[in-house]
């Protein structure tokens, strides 16, 4: 939905809440970015949860972030819950605080735990609210704050069974803007990579921090990759792993074409190569796989709430979009099926087909689009 009418000096005064994880960050900062294209003098700012990763991407990205002493709550251990009360708060006093001072005409949640105390308070103080949810299955905070919330941009079909419909705008997910597939930039990923052209590639990560499965499955299925001549893999472990991986790698264990990194920081060079992803099943990397068209294995993070990951998973799955390999069978079955898949280039195409039907492009500047509807409204 375009802007109905031009929004009139002062500049917008905008709010974006949220982090925790590099899934709420990644979009919240792609929103920012496109807000400054819209409006260059528009005043932003972040408030995030002290200690989480937000306080230090959000002012790399050049803008200025206030935070919360806000944490999630403990499932396992309700003893520690005291805490996490008594920090919420404080949370609502600081975000209650940093509304009257800010004056904010709008706030957007990104979810995390510091939206929750954010929007609320702007609800409160008829501070017009919009909620982005990424993934297929809402999270609790963003169900929460949907009965105030005057837009709910979402990234996938069906999200009226979490949130009221007339409410609901498809935008997608706003992605990094620095991922483009290219032939430049495929001979240039086997250059950097040290790849061989001729042989098909596997691209497999589990996130910035790495994940245990994936790693465990590799490592079992070194054997199979060490008799595979036609296959090499990009293998980010996460920085978490890469010393005990690196141990592999100087005991001789990891095959020649396995090539081992802690983090892959040319990721649009590792896309452009790889004829086959496999990854967990995080919204932001789902939104990114369907931009680019790649085939890909999801395996879902069983370590989420209202494990999400595997409801997101499963989207693509029923449009014959993606594989799902899950987490506790991934140890006996990822690299088998890795394998079968990237060998069959009828169903490598037919994945990468149906999955770019999925994509919704251009979705950080459709979000300000509904941003600037609301202001234009409000004013």
């Amino acid at each position: 939905m375009s802007q109905s009418r031009t929004i009139p000096s002062p500049p917008p005064r905008l709010i974006i809440s949220g982090g925790g994880t590099g899934g709420h960050i990644f979009p919240a900062i792609s929103i920012a970015n496109a807000i400054k294209e819209r409006w260059t003098d528009a005043e932003i700012l972040f408030v995030g949860a002290t200690g989480r990763m937000e306080m230090e991407r959000v002012p790399a990205a050049g803008y200025k972030i206030i935070g919360l002493p806000v944490a999630g709550f403990d499932r396992k251990n309700l003893f520690k819950n005291i805490s996490v009360v008594a920090k919420l708060f404080k949370s609502m006093r600081k975000a209650r605080s940093i509304i009257r001072t800010f004056k904010p005409d709008a706030v957007i949640g990104v979810g995390g735990y510091a939206s929750g105390p954010t929007l609320k308070a702007a609800a409160s103080a008829g501070i017009p609210t919009v909620l982005q949810e990424q993934n297929s299955f809402a999270g609790v905070t963003n169900k929460l704050l949907a009965k105030k919330a005057a837009v709910i941009c979402v990234a996938y079909e069906g999200m009226e069974r979490f949130f009221p419909k007339e409410k609901i705008v498809l935008t997608g997910n706003p992605t990094r803007q620095d991922l483009v597939i290219s032939k430049e930039n495929r001979e240039k990923g086997y250059e950097f990579f040290h790849l061989d052209p001729a042989k098909k590639t596997i691209l497999m990560v589990g996130g910035s921090l790495g994940a245990r499965t994936l790693n465990e499955s590799i490592v079992a299925a070194f054997p199979k990759l060490n008799a595979t001549d036609d296959v090499q893999v990009i293998w980010q472990c996460g920085k978490y792993y890469f010393n005990e991986m690196t141990d592999l790698q100087k005991r001789g264990e990891i095959p020649s074409n396995v090539h081992l990194l802690d983090f892959v920081s040319r990721m649009d060079y590792a896309y452009s190569v790889a004829d086959l992803v496999i990854s967990r099943a995080g919204a932001g990397s789902i939104s990114e796989f369907c931009l680019l068209g790649k085939s890909v294995i999801l395996v879902p993070s069983p370590n989420v709430s209202e494990d999400h990951q595997t409801h997101n998973a499963m989207a693509l799955v029923n449009k014959d979009a993606a594989i799902m390999v899950s987490d506790a069978n991934a140890r006996d079955l990822l690299f088998d099926t890795a394998l079968r898949l990237v060998d069959d280039n009828e169903k490598l195409k037919s994945l990468s087909q149906n999955i770019t039907k999925l994509a919704q492009r251009d979705s950080a500047k459709r979000i300000v689009d509904e941003i600037s509807r609301l202001l234009a409204v409000s004013y």
